[in-house]
């Protein structure tokens, strides 16, 4: 009778450890581990966010993009909305949060950011699309945060920055990254975030 008690007792505390540390772990094993800093923004509407707000139990995916993009960014967003729609498929959405950062905001007022994305079909429930801020500090952040350039192209209206989706876990960790403008790995990117959960 001791030794089953002992034998229950060890298997609870063994289960509680488990459970205690399975979500580190998981984040442990993705390739990369980079703290994502915090950042003051507006979002589309006009309301004043802070990433770490956004990221707050729910798994980020984030973007860099500009409303003036004339390369890759209609195709990131493009993406990144099919990406939104595979997510609700497969039952996700409430702990997943898509962010698409401007790194144009000067150009890119909520109101212009309002409507690319309604062209795009956003779901604003969990994807919010983010300005507000300096371009100094959204090159810094991008910089330091997402270890990417984001930069204007001298005498032009055009910018360097990162083609990637961005993966961070609800540490607030930068865990991953996918390609976002040729064919987006999104049966990988849904099963990563199915880790996590």
């Amino acid at each position: 009778m001791i030794k089953k008690f002992w034998v229950v007792v060890l298997a609870g505390i063994l289960a509680a450890v488990l459970a205690g540390c399975g979500k580190g772990n998981v984040e442990e094993s993705f390739p990369m581990s980079v703290e994502v800093g915090e950042i003051e923004a507006e979002n589309q509407n006009g309301e004043k966010v802070r990433l770490s707000d956004l990221n707050k139990d729910k798994i980020l995916i984030a973007d860099f993009i500009f409303t003036n993009c004339d390369t890759v960014c209609l195709p990131m967003t493009a993406n990144m909305a099919k990406l939104q729609k595979k997510i609700k498929e497969a039952g996700l959405q409430n702990d997943v949060q898509l962010v698409s950062i401007s790194i144009d905001p000067e150009e890119d007022t909520p109101e212009v950011l309002a409507e690319y994305s309604k062209r795009h079909g956003a779901d604003y429930n969990n994807w919010s699309f983010l300005t507000g801020y300096t371009r100094e500090e959204i090159e810094s952040f991008a910089n330091v945060s997402f270890k990417t350039p984001a930069a204007k192209v001298e005498g032009s209206n055009q910018f360097v920055h990162a083609t990637s989706f961005f993966l961070a876990g609800e540490s607030g960790t930068l865990l991953k990254t996918y390609e976002g403008v040729s064919d987006p790995p999104f049966e990988e990117i849904i099963q990563d975030i199915e880790k996590l959960k």
